[in-house]
């Protein structure tokens, strides 16, 4: 039985060699030279960024966890878990597990069909036994990728692949910034409720004390009811910046995964609007290009469209293949066995279209549009990352003067306020310089918090513009690899 076996493969293996060269000799005239690739940019790529907020363009700071500059730790909390269970992300994931199915359909295509069969049979004729018939075999297929097709293909769903691998740290980078404005966003209501009730407390204290003069006869009832009118506006904010703390809260549970009112104890302790250290070190742009996601992911696209090119262009050639069987027939279960019951049959065949219509034709120029698109959105994707990553740094520049203009201005307010109340009280100075400077005062401390709260959201979105948030070389996709179908 194994000498039986032996043979046969040798046999499939002399024919199948004969094959592979006679087809080759047949088509050598056939194969139709590589296409010139146009540039995939249309522009060059700057050198430079316009402005440089400090640091130096040398030795890049790595922001894969970028979050860890604001030194506030429930920050980097509700940022990993939002890596570990946003919807958002998981869908990716699975949209990327299913890529890389795919990806391993196409690989097996380059490899021979191995298929095994059985069976057993009794037959009766008049009623009477006519013998049985037992059968066994495996046969074996396999389509010679001679031009190029199947290759093409898995190198086009490879490609589509690593572009999934790159939109999934594309959504990743998305989330953690989007958890991080949010943040950003919480901390900042909470801060102006402070400033909110400081400033009550300061205006009801006049408000009481402009009373305290209508009834000494010493203001009219104007002064009192524009008093009372101020602390009432300002009370006003109060439970709109509650409702903000309330409904940032829930976003960022949502966007970790939980149920949107999970998160309200958590955020019960009043902190700080976190801040960014200074002392990042910036990369340049060809090298924030090639760390950003969202342009990996639309180069792979172009990669596979480029593949699929190849594939149409090689649908037009001929196809080849080649197969055979090796079985065993007998009457009886003890004479399976015997060499005389062995059955074999070997095969090769080609094929070609001679005529479709100009179909495989129209299909290259389809796959070509494709790949003229796909070259496009790279170019669009390019000139998106490179103004996102500008306007970052002119927003961050432009926050970061007007908070110090706005934190000189609420000093001079704070001290103005605090000198026209003192005087008022003296009986110095009239009651509408106590009303503007407590107006002034309060919208400076608000624009101040608020300036803060933007500069620290700058620092968010230019991390995210450069690339931060993912890691490239990561292995969040080992785990799916481990189980792909080899490449021959």
């Amino acid at each position: 039985m194994g000498n039986v076996k032996d043979i046969w493969w040798v046999e499939l293996y002399c024919a199948s060699k004969r094959f592979v060269v006679l087809a080759l000799l047949a088509v050598s005239g056939c194969a139709s030279p590589q296409e010139q690739r146009e540039s995939l940019l249309s522009f060059e790529v700057p050198a430079t960024w316009s402005i440089v907020p400090g640091g130096t363009q040398s030795g890049a700071t790595s922001l894969v966890q970028w979050w860890q500059r604001f030194d506030d730790p429930l920050l980097g909390t509700l940022v990993v878990e939002a890596m570990q269970h946003n919807t958002t992300v998981s869908t990716a994931q699975a949209t990327l597990r299913q890529a890389w199915a795919l990806r391993d359909v196409a690989a097996a295509s380059l490899w021979p069909s191995l298929g095994g069969s059985g069976s057993a049979q009794h037959g009766t004729s008049g009623g009477k036994s006519t013998g049985n018939l037992f059968q066994v075999g495996v046969n074996a297929n396999w389509v010679p990728d001679i031009f190029g097709s199947n290759r093409s293909a898995l190198n086009a769903a490879d490609a589509n692949a690593q572009s999934s691998a790159a939109s999934l740290g594309d959504v990743q980078v998305a989330i953690a910034a989007e958890v991080g404005l949010s943040y950003i966003s919480l901390r900042n209501a909470q801060a102006r409720l402070g400033i909110a009730s400081e400033n009550l407390a300061n205006q009801e204290e006049t408000l009481q004390i402009t009373q305290w003069r209508q009834l000494a006869g010493l203001v009219t009832m104007l002064e009192v009811e524009q008093a009372r009118a101020a602390a009432e506006q300002t009370r006003a904010l109060v439970p709109a910046l509650q409702t903000a703390i309330e409904q940032a809260s829930h976003a960022i549970a949502v966007l970790t995964g939980r149920p949107p009112a999970a998160l309200v104890a958590e955020f019960a302790l009043v902190k700080m609007v976190p801040q960014a250290k200074e002392d990042l070190a910036w990369s340049i742009p060809a090298e924030t290009l090639r760390q950003r996601a969202d342009i990996r992911a639309a180069e792979r696209n172009v990669a596979a469209a480029m593949s699929r090119v190849d594939q149409a262009n090689a649908a037009r050639l001929p196809t080849f293949a080649l197969g055979g069987s090796l079985g065993l027939n007998a009457l009886s279960l003890g004479t399976l066995t015997n060499g005389a019951s062995v059955v074999s049959s070997i095969f090769a065949s080609m094929a070609v279209s001679l005529f479709d219509g100009g179909a495989a034709r129209a299909q290259v120029r389809v796959q070509q549009s494709a790949f003229d698109q796909a070259r496009l959105a790279y170019e669009a994707a390019v000139l998106a990352a490179l103004k996102e990553v500008e306007d970052a740094l002119i927003a961050l520049q432009g926050d970061r003067n007007r908070l110090a203009s706005l934190r000189s201005a609420g000093e001079s307010a704070a001290a103005a306020s605090l000198l026209a109340r003192q005087r008022y009280r003296s009986g110095l100075v009239d009651f509408q310089v106590v009303l503007e400077t407590q107006r002034t005062q309060f919208s400076t401390q608000d624009s101040v918090a608020n300036a803060n709260a933007d500069v620290s959201s700058d620092h968010v979105r230019l991390y995210k513009a450069l690339g931060g948030g993912w890691r490239p070389e990561a292995d969040s996709t080992s785990a799916i690899k481990a189980d792909r179908t080899p490449t021959p």
